[in-house]
């Protein structure tokens, strides 16, 4: 993996990829189907603009040879499941739990990135991974303590958190040999009928009557934060990018407190600045950090 130097205003588009994710618990409450039904008009209202998107900055989709379309297809059944458990479980739990939970993939792609490398991690990398979990168990604490009742939501968001992980393990391969938004197009045209199977299955409400939540979200989640996911996992390191991930439990945190009065207690506070510590560690120069192989941008 040859040491590169991300652009400057890499890392920041990266922040502002991951506030724009954050935003989409809050649109899956506000939206009036059911909870998978929002991942499948998700993904298929992204569809178009996605494509579109594509053409004009000049990387066309195309179905790939055999062994990448099997990392894509992997990708799209990971992002599939975790969709499926995480939108149900937002309805069940505080938004900032929804989004730490379903980010707690993040961690094992962090030491994914560690394992690729063939090395255990520097003191400082070391330190940020610690500080991260330090974040996230206090919001958990905080979470558990005030309600109870979430824990429900919580299992459900934390075992789309563990499919999450895996989704960005296949995305990872798979972008050694596909660009950004191609590969994101074939990974949610596979995933959206899987949705909409599982959709069905379940009884619930298909078809909305007010399309605005669905359609922000779609452009928001999918065609915004989505594709500037997968351009950051081709740019930065997972350990870089899995950390980053952190910051959205503590931007939903905030819209919980701000539009549904979600209480914040001084844990929710402490673990987001330890949230950020870890961030401001992991990004120190000289620490030894790699950034990503050079793959298609």
């Amino acid at each position: 993996m040859p040491d590169q130097r991300p652009h400057p205003l890499a890392f920041p588009v990266m922040l502002f990829g991951n506030a724009a994710l954050a935003f989409g618990p809050w649109l899956v409450r506000l939206a009036d189907v059911g909870p998978v039904a929002v991942g499948f008009w998700r993904l298929l209202i992204a569809l178009p603009f996605l494509w579109l998107l594509a053409r004009v900055v000049r990387q066309p989709a195309f179905f790939p040879k055999r062994s990448l379309a099997l990392l894509v297809l992997g990708a799209a059944v990971f992002y599939a499941v975790d969709l499926a458990a995480w939108n149900a479980g937002i309805l069940l739990t505080k938004l900032g739990n929804a989004t730490l939970f379903g980010n707690s993939g993040s961690f094992l792609f962090a030491l994914y990135g560690l394992w690729l490398v063939g090395r255990k991690p520097s003191l400082m990398q070391a330190g940020a991974l610690a500080l991260a979990l330090v974040g996230a168990v206090l919001m958990m604490g905080s979470s558990l303590e005030l309600s109870p009742q979430h824990l429900r939501g919580d299992v459900l968001a934390l075992v789309a958190g563990l499919f999450y992980g895996g989704y960005l393990v296949f995305v990872e391969r798979a972008r050694g040999g596909l660009q950004a938004l191609p590969l994101l197009f074939l990974a949610t045209g596979f995933a959206a009928p899987m949705l909409l199977v599982i959709s069905l299955a379940m009884g619930e409400v298909l078809w909305p009557t007010n399309w605005t939540p669905l359609l922000v979200f779609a452009l928001s989640s999918q065609v915004l934060g989505q594709a500037l996911l997968v351009w950051s996992i081709g740019v930065f390191p997972p350990l870089v990018v899995g950390l980053a991930l952190l910051t959205q439990p503590a931007i939903a945190t905030l819209i919980g407190w701000l539009v549904f009065g979600e209480t914040l207690s001084l844990a929710d506070w402490l673990g987001m600045i330890a949230i950020s510590a870890a961030l401001v560690l992991v990004r120190l120069p000289g620490r030894g950090l790699r950034t990503a192989a050079a793959r298609p941008s």
